[in-house]
């Protein structure tokens, strides 16, 4: 057995090193002296203290937050809204809406970057007033953060009991009260979870963000992105680090708050 199993082990491990390695590569020298090149001057952290004291990457670090945050929050509401209505009613049209469902999921980033382009654009037309900037990065992150809360929040409702539900409706309570006291409370695992994934996703997007910002409206992966073009550099490196972490504790955070499978045939 441990020599069949040698083979399964090296694989993993040549897979995990080319997967892991240049990331590694981008933490490690983000506590590098050097100030330019590939050589290894010393250990130090100073380029996170002048990260920090960089009112561009702090612009951008906000913009960021606020954009996570404002499309987190919309994009919780209505997917879990619509989790609950696909999974609770029937509606003529509902096999059509689960499959559009799972549309932005599989769309490539760059081709639903380019539609909802053109689609402001469109809007700009008849809307003098509307311009790219934080409101149209928002709107284009909800387009595909509600799939993903949808399918989460979907998943936690169908390992529900709906006699619960149906129970409290016959001890007197109406449709939002049974709602509100019983199904909601039993969906907060998934709603946490998709709501953490929306998060996450927001944080680490790039090309929908460059093709629907605007002017002052620069988030952190797009100032890296134009940081690159001019060289890597140690402060580019930290910035980096920063996200990933961030990345990597909300990552850690929907994991633990995936809902659990409810048993079945538990003995009486």
């Amino acid at each position: 057995m441990k020599r069949r199993s040698l083979p399964l082990w090296f694989t993993s491990a040549v897979l995990y090193l080319f997967l892991y390695a240049p990331i590694a590569v981008v933490v490690l020298y983000s506590f590098n002296a050097a100030r330019f090149g590939a050589g290894w001057k010393g250990f130090t952290t100073k380029w996170y203290g002048a990260l920090l004291a960089d009112s561009q990457a702090l612009a951008a670090a906000k913009t960021t937050l606020l954009l996570a945050v404002f499309s987190t929050a919309i994009s919780t509401t209505l997917g879990t809204l619509l989790a609950y209505g696909l999974a609770r009613y029937r509606f003529s049209g509902k096999k059509i809406a689960e499959q559009f469902l799972y549309l932005p999921v599989f769309v490539p980033d760059i081709v639903m970057a380019i539609a909802l382009l053109l689609f402001f654009a469109w809007l700009r037309r008849w809307l003098e007033f509307f311009e790219l900037g934080l409101f149209t990065m928002v709107l284009a992150h909800v387009t595909f953060q509600i799939p993903f809360v949808c399918i989460v929040v979907r998943s936690r409702l169908a390992e529900l009991d709906p006699t619960i539900e149906e129970a409290a409706r016959d001890l007197g309570a109406n449709a939002w009260q049974t709602f509100r006291h019983v199904t909601l409370p039993m969906m907060v695992p998934g709603v946490v979870a998709g709501a953490l994934l929306a998060f996450t996703l927001s944080l680490d997007d790039f090309i929908v963000s460059f093709f629907t910002s605007g002017p002052g409206s620069t988030t952190l992966p797009i100032l890296i992105y134009s940081s690159v073009k001019r060289g890597v550099t140690p402060d580019i490196n930290a910035l980096s680090t920063l996200l990933l972490l961030a990345s990597i504790v909300g990552t850690i955070s929907v994991m633990l708050f995936q809902p659990a499978k409810t048993p079945k045939n538990l003995p009486s």
